[in-house]
């Protein structure tokens, strides 16, 4: 139904590779390597200034992502994306401390042309290593998983469609009969748990995926105890397929370990730059959109009687309710308890209501509401409060979309879930969309879908 652009299971998290560490480190010294190999071409000293925007650059970009295993196309555009969003924040640093005189242009200019080129040839070169290294069969792990029904099938799929684990999948172990089991796994199944510890010992498997319910606990510890006198590594996979988890990470609080199913993105580093970023472009969009929200104001304002400024209740961050703006558009607003979805030739929309919701200029004021901290220039559309109240009770994890702000726009509005949703279908694809930009944030994402709105705003004429 949707694009799963970066998506990665989430149930489980393998240790992490030498190719991560790697890509952590990548990028950062690519970056300053790139600045330093540029002003030595350009015969430039390297000054303290330079060296402070060395460790600026180093500190933006690090940790780098791991894209060995991305299409070349694919990396590109995330590359390109990410390092835009470097750019801007050097930019705006430079601007606010007055510095921006102490460095010369040309070498600037330079340095932000040939970085991405170099980490794409970098990545692209690690990329055909890992992908050698992988096709040895000694550097493949072998794996069974514990568990043949829905669970361990679905281990099994992912085990297989991560070409980033270098794990090759061998089969079930399960004591259960064979209608008790899922159809798909009955061609693979090597035994029962009684087979297990003798099997590992014997085949050389490395890794061991138990996906039992928590209810066969002692069929569990005996399990653990026979597998223990092998060498390979156990996991324990727990069926969390019920909830959608979001950011789920294994976090330490005081010596307990507490596995995190739903958390915002945002905490952190990660939250004050996605404050800052909006802050800043916000800011410099109002400024230079300022001479078109006059023109607009006047043309609502002679299309109607009524308001320019339309004032809608919506939910925000953590579903507490706030005040959206946005151009007035129709003759007549719904703002209570029921509110109509506007529809394709709707008798309420005016004509210049019409003209300004097709190009989306309806929407320009809501970055003042970015500057006042209730939105954020990407992040799930905010729904009426009426539509969140019906939905909740409709869509599994409709309300996890509140755990951000609401965006002027987002990854559900660049895959083509604009305009009405007058299906449940739809909304359903809308709130999916949404969680996965959960799942997957980065600047570079965001960077990307501002992009690509603007794309749309200039060529797609979908909305209504």
């Amino acid at each position: 139904m949707f694009n799963k652009r970066n998506y990665r299971p989430t149930f489980f998290s393998a240790p992490e590779s030498v190719t991560s560490f790697v890509a952590a480190f990548l990028e950062p010294f690519v970056t300053v390597g790139t600045l330093l190999a540029v002003m030595l071409y350009l015969n430039e000293s390297v000054l303290r200034p330079d060296l402070a925007l060395c460790l600026l650059a180093f500190a933006l970009t690090f940790p780098g992502r791991n894209r060995f295993h991305d299409a070349p196309l694919e990396a590109a555009i995330d590359i390109v994306s990410s390092w835009a969003a470097v750019l801007v924040i050097l930019a705006v640093c430079g601007f606010a401390t007055k510095s921006l005189m102490f460095f010369k242009m040309d070498v600037m200019a330079t340095w932000a042309l040939v970085t991405p080129v170099a980490q794409w040839l970098v990545v692209m070169t690690g990329r055909a290593i890992v992908q050698r290294q992988m096709a040895r069969p000694e550097a493949r792990r072998k794996a069974v998983v514990v568990g043949a029904g829905s669970l361990g099938l679905k281990v099994a799929k992912a085990l297989q469609a991560n070409p980033g684990q270098a794990v090759s999948f061998v089969g079930y172990f399960d004591d259960r009969s064979g209608e008790r089991v899922h159809p798909e796994t009955h061609a693979q199944r090597l035994g029962g748990l009684q087979d297990i510890a003798d099997y590992v010992q014997a085949h050389g498997i490395h890794e061991v995926y138990i996906t039992l319910p928590l209810g066969s606990q002692p069929r569990i510890l005996a399990l653990m105890e026979a597998i223990q006198g092998t060498t390979a590594s156990l996991y324990f996979v727990p069926d969390v397929f019920g909830i959608s988890i979001i950011q789920g990470r294994l976090q330490d609080m005081n010596g307990v370990p507490v596995v995190g199913i739903c958390e915002t993105p945002f905490t952190g580093i990660n939250e004050l730059a996605k404050r800052v970023f909006d802050i800043v472009a916000a800011s410099v969009i109002l400024v230079l959109i300022s001479p078109l929200l006059l023109a607009i104001a006047i043309g609502v304002k002679w299309s109607s009687p009524g308001p320019i400024i339309f004032k809608q209740r919506r939910n925000g961050l953590d579903g507490e309710e706030i005040i959206v703006y946005k151009f007035r558009s129709m003759r007549a607003m719904d703002n209570g308890a029921v509110v109509k979805q506007a529809t394709k030739g709707d008798p309420r929309i005016t004509p210049f209501g019409a003209f300004i919701r097709k190009t989306s200029l309806d929407e320009l004021p809501q970055f003042i509401n970015v500057l006042q901290g209730r939105m954020s220039i990407v992040g799930p559309r905010p729904h009426a409060v009426a539509h969140n109240e019906s939905y909740r009770r409709l869509i599994k994890a409709y309300m996890v979309r509140h755990k951000v702000r609401p965006g002027i726009t987002g990854w559900a509005q660049v895959n083509g879930c604009r305009g009405e949703t007058e299906t449940l279908d739809k909304m359903q694809a809308r709130v999916e969309y949404d969680l996965e930009y959960l799942r997957n944030w980065s600047l570079g994402l965001d960077v990307e879908i501002i992009f690509r709105t603007i794309r749309l705003v200039l060529f797609d004429r979908s909305a209504y």
